[in-house]
């Protein structure tokens, strides 16, 4: 199955939920033209939304052969646009945007709703109907808002104008398995298994007999993407530890026992604080902070590989959230949100050539592979934590002192999260910084002290989240610690945003 993204912010999620049902599946270039897609062999298309208008100027639009190749399309939202606007349809601005909850009806249960309800709560994200379907196709839905929210033709061809992909649509995993087994005909045989010897063989063809440093953080990512490239090419791999600075508490001795003594990689590490604090002197931007952390971090790669002889390839953990948010070269027709250091801070004379072997992977994915890997349950489960450490949930200016007072609040943070058996009901649970201080009374005293705030997510892969209703005692718990053991913090505060509006981190 092959995605054509066009640009939204959820393309690589539809990627994602054409995997979890059992079909290999790629995200590529919305403009690519027929004769590439058609020596890939697809079963099917996908088209994603986007957020431009199929009839703007410069609109992305696909090849007109693709659409007219006699292989069955499923346009999604811009897709479904596209597909009126070019198969001779029309498409006009809806005059009021589209946007979250809508419901709609059914109005021939078609092999795309087949065994669904005539009435299907569904998430919508537009700002254009349309208005006339092309020749030959029908009207499958209606809401509220759009005359067709669904439409097909005899040719096999879908569209429709809500996002299945999103968990806020929840028949949204049957419409496209219905797409993809009862239209397209998949067979539903790629597992993690599948992956792990494909990306063996990738890292093969690409690494050859060359050197690779890796980078490890500790996390599930930079553990399954050492452990993948360790299997492809044993005895060719060494793993960097970056002491950044900017680590939990604890961090760099749990990677050295994990990595190097249980999986016996060759582990090195290296104690590069003072240049990262260095370069995060007097920095409030938080987007000047990624660059920096991220021209640091391939500074002092540059240096060790330099001691290594012959180091050709840098691997890195990258998944797809970081990519997406950051707009890669894939997602041309994508907003930036935020740069991740993995993808946004690279310069352009990097010497290394990278293997990315997770780029395209969504966090649950990873931890199905670290699983069939054999890695420790502890590394599989282990929470994300962002590339740039713990600077990012510093807002302001990142020091060592500041550093150490988030350290405790996370730590305790954490610490409670377990001991209530929440860990692994959470996507994240961290603390963040504040740069607020407030006035505060302990032992009779007035105080004047660091505001720390608590933030708790609930999500399937991190692109959409929902605040966690925590349990009144284990926040109590939290607060009561924080303040009591961690010296300057006199208020603890709890975040009950959900992404989107805001994101889960929040730098």
């Amino acid at each position: 199955m092959l995605v054509l993204d066009f640009g939204s912010q959820y393309s690589q999620l539809i990627a994602r939920r054409v995997r979890e049902a059992g079909v290999y599946c790629e995200l590529i270039a919305g403009a690519t033209p027929w004769s590439v897609i058609r020596d890939r062999a697809p079963k099917a298309l996908i088209l994603s939304g986007g957020p431009a208008s199929v009839y703007g100027e410069g609109a992305p639009l696909a090849d007109p052969d693709a659409l007219n190749a006699g292989i069955p399309v499923l346009g999604i939202c811009y897709g479904m646009q596209l597909l009126a606007h070019q198969l001779g349809g029309r498409v006009v601005s809806a005059g009021k945007r589209e946007y979250g909850p809508a419901s709609v009806r059914v109005e021939e249960p078609a092999s795309l709703f087949k065994n669904l309800p005539a009435e299907l709560p569904v998430w919508m994200s537009h700002g254009d109907t349309i208005l006339e379907a092309p020749a030959g196709f029908r009207r499958l839905a209606q809401s509220d808002n759009s005359t067709i929210a669904a439409m097909t033709d005899d040719a096999g061809r879908f569209g429709i104008a809500f996002h299945p992909e999103v968990i806020h649509t929840p028949q949204g995993r049957e419409i496209l398995q219905n797409f993809l087994y009862l239209v397209a005909g998949c067979a539903g045989s790629w597992k993690p298994e599948a992956f792990i010897e494909q990306a063996t063989r990738a890292i093969r063809e690409q690494v050859g007999d060359g050197r690779v440093l890796c980078a490890l953080s500790g996390g599930v990512d930079s553990a399954v993407c050492a452990t993948l490239v360790h299997r492809a090419v044993p005895g060719q791999l060494t793993c960097l530890l970056v002491d950044n600075g900017l680590l939990r508490r604890d961090e760099r001795r749990r990677v050295e026992e994990v990595m190097a003594r249980h999986l016996g990689i060759d582990l090195r590490a290296v104690d590069a604080s003072d240049q990262f604090l260095g370069a995060l002197q007097g920095v409030i931007d938080p987007e000047e902070k990624r660059r920096r952390i991220g021209a640091t971090f391939i500074k002092v790669f540059e240096v060790e590989a330099a001691s290594l002889h012959n180091i050709d390839f840098l691997a890195q953990g990258t998944l797809y959230p970081d990519v997406i948010e950051s707009t890669s070269h894939d997602t041309v027709n994508a907003h930036r949100i935020k740069t991740h250091h993995n993808v946004g801070g690279l310069p352009a004379d990097l010497r290394f050539k990278l293997v990315e072997p997770l780029r395209y992977l969504f966090k649950d994915e990873v931890r199905a592979i670290g699983a069939a890997l054999g890695l420790p349950d502890d590394i599989v489960h282990r929470q994300p934590f962002p590339g740039p450490g713990l600077a990012v949930r510093i807002i302001g200016e990142v020091t060592r002192d500041r550093l150490d007072t988030l350290r405790g609040a996370d730590w305790i943070v954490v610490d409670e999260i377990k001991a209530a058996g929440l860990y692994r009901t959470l996507w994240q649970a961290f603390a963040i910084l504040t740069p607020l201080q407030s006035v505060g009374v302990m032992g009779d005293y007035r105080t004047y002290g660091n505001v720390v705030a608590v933030r708790a997510v609930q999500s399937e892969d991190g692109m959409t989240a929902d605040w966690a209703r925590l349990p009144y005692d284990v926040l109590a718990k939290i607060s009561s610690r924080v303040v009591n053991e961690v010296p300057g913090v006199n208020r603890v505060v709890y975040d009950i945003s959900s992404k989107p509006p805001s994101t889960i981190e929040w730098e």
